[in-house]
């Protein structure tokens, strides 16, 4: 009898796919994914077995059920609802407790995710529930299992460097993404044949160096010769000499507006080349946040071509996606990769299939993980442990980019890329940076005004939204305000009038929340920053001169902490405002000194209660040996960069989303329109959600899941909560 893995609509059955055609194939292509980490031999065991439960009559018989096809010859012996079991019982029945567990997640896991092993949940898959139903389906696939059998390597060991516990829940989510992605693609190359002649050939990497330093040279000719541009240019140089180092975990310092970002590529590239034997595949460009994601892309595709990058963050407007570059971002199978630190570190912790597919094409990649310091403090332990893990085992180059060096504890040895002799923070100041003589003197929002008032060019960055709201309001007319209770679409429209007004030399005031710090190329004479912690201040002031032709002139642009009424929201903000508020206080402190960033994150980190360091142990490492057992599924849940259980989205009627807000009140939500929407939204703590529903502010949009804001939107604040007569908690950004 011929056993098949997958049907086709209205064909007979002899043009389906076989299923020991899929499984070696899978076998095949997983093998190769699995070879640059040294476990192609695991790989190719999870390929033949993770289908193996298909070998049933009654999975048989639902394939020809689902054509409309006779079924009456067909038994109903086993389950097709658990095809995935089978394969996982069958590989612990014969390969034993530690090889054949490893490949029974892998098996058990690959539609539904990797299962916890332990639950208190009724009704959860956990690895031992599945093992117990794929063995009652053993007995209908023996003779199918043992032509498969026949095939396997029999591994005996992980590879080398999986030698503590702590090893082994990374490389196991690696196995499991070279399965998941060879299985995806040989079912689509079988199912959708049209699908991969979309994927197409990217460029090769080699070829778009080539490319890069072309486009390089000619801005660096183009540019005006001022101080600022010749140092970039030194740092670019000094980036491409080090790249000859040998691959591993290094650092770039640089002063905000020194061109870290093509000074980084260029290391990246000149990486590749120098170590052709490495075969390094692609570069993965982490960026903190979605709100300055455009602006990195843009620049790269500028250069590269929009084909070779790949964009991949929940911000990306359908518009810019081509159906190779959806495809690409499944599976980051391409040359050039902008993301997010939300997908980069979620997809290393996660369960499921469609998020893991892409960690095997992590392996033998340069990533650059923009701006380090924004890592969050409670799960700076699992980041930093994955760091070091993708560095030390799976052939990871990994440069951390960032004006203000954070001392991360628990990272491996770094290696800096710019040589100390080139002095680039003494030489790239651009900015004198003065705190109050008083430090515990408050300044009111009256007089902050009152001050910015005198300015024709100011930006003042406070710590919260209500803070913002507040200083807008004393404002004149013609000042521009910036928050997150703007949605995404609104505050690039305000980016590009800010750049366009300070490119003019015209009048410019701008009230901030600190989303305006990291990665927005906007250069103010004068700035004011709501004391914060010392890498906020340095964010802010890296706003100011940015180009540096205040040095031309002979002067500095000019940078004042001052008190806010209020300190900053309980939490990081709080701690990093009181570590920099001791530090200043101290006779002779300077800001802007290299070494007082290594200080300061000391001090901040040891007043961080929790670093995710317990959370990690508890879940992934602790029984790890010798019971193999891993809270795989648990893990993925908890794992949240970007804490969302506070938070509700709520879309607005701005720009052209009212087409996509009809699209979903008509259909509900797809793909598409939640892609388009997420430009139109913005977030809402659940006390002001539930309140804004109660005074009829927002209107449920499709079955009391996705809302719009009533009111008309304002064109200069955005959504106005605090103007409604009611006062909400303050709100970060």
């Amino acid at each position: 009898m011929t056993f098949y893995a997958h049907s086709k609509e209205n064909q007979p059955p002899e043009t389906w796919q076989p299923l020991d055609e899929h499984l070696k194939n899978v076998a095949d292509l997983a093998a190769d994914f699995a070879k640059p980490f040294e476990s192609e031999d695991w790989a190719w065991d999870a390929g033949w077995l993770h289908d193996l439960g298909k070998a049933t009559n009654a999975f048989q018989a639902y394939l020809r059920r689902c054509n409309e096809l006779d079924d009456s010859e067909y038994d109903a012996d086993g389950s097709i609802s658990n095809h995935a079991s089978a394969g996982a019982a069958w590989a612990e029945e014969q390969q034993g407790a530690l090889i054949g567990r490893i490949l029974a997640y892998l098996s058990a896991g690959h539609h539904a995710g990797l299962p916890d092993w332990y639950s208190t949940e009724t009704g959860n898959a956990a690895l031992p529930c599945r093992l117990e139903e794929g063995q009652r389906n053993l007995e209908y696939i023996r003779d199918f299992s043992k032509s498969v059998a026949a095939n396997l390597k029999t591994v005996k060991r992980p590879p080398g460097f999986v030698k503590v516990p702590a090893d082994f829940h990374l490389w196991i989510r690696m196995l499991f993404s070279c399965l998941t992605d060879a299985d995806f693609l040989d079912t689509e190359r079988f199912m959708s044949p049209d699908r991969v002649l979309d994927r197409g050939a990217f460029p090769n990497i080699g070829t778009l160096a080539d490319r890069f330093f072309q486009a390089l040279d000619k801005l660096e000719q183009d540019a005006p010769k001022t101080s600022v541009n010749l140092i970039r240019s030194e740092i670019r140089q000094a980036c491409e000499a080090a790249a000859i180092q040998q691959r591993g975990l290094f650092s770039l310092s640089v002063p905000t507006g020194g061109g870290k970002t093509l000074s980084a590529v260029a290391f990246a590239l000149r990486h590749v080349l120098h170590h052709k034997q490495h075969g390094f595949r692609r570069i993965i460009y982490v960026i903190p946040y979605t709100s300055i994601i455009e602006q990195t892309a843009k620049t790269l595709s500028g250069i590269f071509g929009r084909e070779s990058v790949v964009e991949h963050h929940s911000n990306l407007s359908p518009e810019k996606e081509t159906t190779r570059s959806r495809m690409a971002a499944e599976n980051w199978d391409a040359p050039i990769i902008v993301t997010t630190n939300v997908q980069f570190f979620e997809s290393l912790f996660s369960a499921k299939s469609s998020r893991c597919r892409k960690l095997h094409n992590m392996v033998n990649s340069i990533v650059i993980l923009d701006e380090a310091q924004l890592l969050p403090t409670k799960w700076l332990a699992p980041c930093v442990t994955a760091i070091n893990q993708l560095v030390k085992n799976y052939g990871v180059t990994l440069i951390l980019a960032t004006a203000t060096q954070p001392a991360l504890p628990g990272l491996n040895e770094v290696t800096e890329i710019i040589p100390a002799e080139l002095n680039l923070y003494e030489r790239l100041k651009r900015t004198d940076i003065r705190f109050p003589q008083d430090m515990s003197r408050r300044t009111e929002w009256k007089e902050t005004a009152e001050v910015l008032k005198s300015h024709e060019q100011v930006l003042c960055v406070v710590n919260t939204r209500r803070d913002c709201y507040d200083l807008f309001r004393l404002m004149p007319e013609g000042t521009i305000h910036l928050s997150a209770l703007m949605c995404g679409r609104h505050r690039s429209a305000v980016i590009r009038l800010i750049k366009n007004r300070l490119r003019k030399g015209l009048p410019i005031r701008v009230v901030s929340t600190q989303l305006v710090e990291a990665g927005v190329d906007i250069d103010f004479p004068s700035v004011y920053r709501a004391l914060a912690g010392l890498d906020s201040v340095a964010q802010a002031a890296g706003r100011c001169n940015r180009e540096g032709r205040l040095n031309d002139e002979g002067a500095l642009g000019q940078v004042h902490v001052f008190i806010p009424p209020k300190p900053a929201p309980p939490g990081l903000l709080r701690k990093g405002e009181d570590k920099l508020r001791e530090m200043a206080s101290v006779a002779g402190f300077d800001s802007q000194n290299p070494e007082v960033f290594e200080r300061y994150f000391k001090l901040f980190y040891t007043a961080v209660n929790d670093t995710g360091a317990a959370w990690l142990h508890d879940l992934l490492v602790k029984d790890a040996i010798p019971n193999l057992a891993f809270q795989f599924r648990t893990a993925g849940q908890q794992f949240q960069i970007i804490e969302d259980q506070g938070q509700r989205v709520v879309f607005v009627r701005y720009g052209k989303s009212e087409k996509w807000l009809k699209q979903l009140s008509c259909i509900g939500p797809t793909r598409e329109n939640m892609r388009a929407l997420q430009r139109y939204s913005v977030n809402l703590s659940k006390w002001n959600f539930e309140r804004a529903k109660a005074d009829g502010l927002i209107e449920d949009l499709w079955k009391e899941e996705y809302w719009c804001w009533v009111p008309e939107y304002d064109r200069c604040i955005g959504l106005d909560i605090f103007g409604g007569g009611w006062s909400p908690s303050d709100l970060i950004q």
